[in-house]
């Protein structure tokens, strides 16, 4: 039940005819247009960051429901097809709008989180998540407190699933963070502070200390 009054909050920013169209989808999938569904949930999620980070949990109740009445997987084909349009276009969409960029990622890394074969994340997704992190971890990107922000929450959130799946290419990753960190002069002092949590909380296995999550933090806040 507290799910599904979660799926109703996150449903509530549409308007009334789509939130009508989702709540069928969540319920009854063969009788609405999946492709739409799938659709209307990037749409949103490339304009909403809220949304962009928890839209995966739809998208993955939609695919039970789905596979449970007509074992079809023709909504996850959709997104799949959506989301390999969406990060082709990646680096316009960067150029085009900061906001939208760091929602794209959010949204593929939530859809990497919640769709899994197996209980195992999706392989087709690994390479993806990983270009949209390196991305994130240039230096022109890890001058923008938005970007640092976007790569140091999605590394909270799946850097140790990810990192199981490729450990060659988490290695990479951190060593771009660490340079960036040590030689980059032109970062915020605030994009060096998540830098610098996010190398502590991978050198601690994925988890920080009880003393360094209070320096951080009040760091933050403060």
């Amino acid at each position: 039940m507290e799910n599904s009054t979660k799926e109703e909050y996150k449903i509530q920013s549409f308007d009334l005819e789509t939130q009508k169209l989702l709540k069928t989808a969540l319920k009854d999938p063969g009788s609405v247009d999946l492709e739409k569904v799938s659709n209307v949930i990037v749409d949103q999620s490339l304009k909403d960051q809220i949304f962009s980070r928890e839209a995966g949990r739809i998208c993955y109740t939609i695919i039970q429901a789905e596979a449970k009445q007509t074992n079809g997987n023709v909504f996850r084909r959709n997104l799949l097809n959506r989301l390999q349009q969406e990060f082709k276009a990646r680096e316009e969409t960067r150029k085009r709008s900061t906001q939208e960029w760091v929602c794209l990622v959010s949204f593929i890394c939530n859809i990497f989180d919640y769709l899994k074969v197996n209980n195992i994340p999706m392989m087709a997704l690994v390479h993806p998540v990983y270009d949209c992190l390196f991305r994130l971890a240039q230096s022109d990107a890890l001058q923008n407190e938005e970007e640092v922000d976007c790569l140091v929450l999605q590394l909270h959130r799946i850097g140790d699933q990810l990192e199981k799946m490729n450990m060659q290419l988490m290695d990479e990753l951190f060593n771009l963070l660490r340079d960036g960190f040590l030689l980059q002069e032109d970062l915020s002092s605030m994009g060096r502070l998540l830098l610098l949590e996010i190398l502590e909380f991978r050198a601690g296995g994925w988890t920080l200390s009880e003393t360094a999550q209070k320096y951080y933090y009040s760091e933050v806040t403060d």
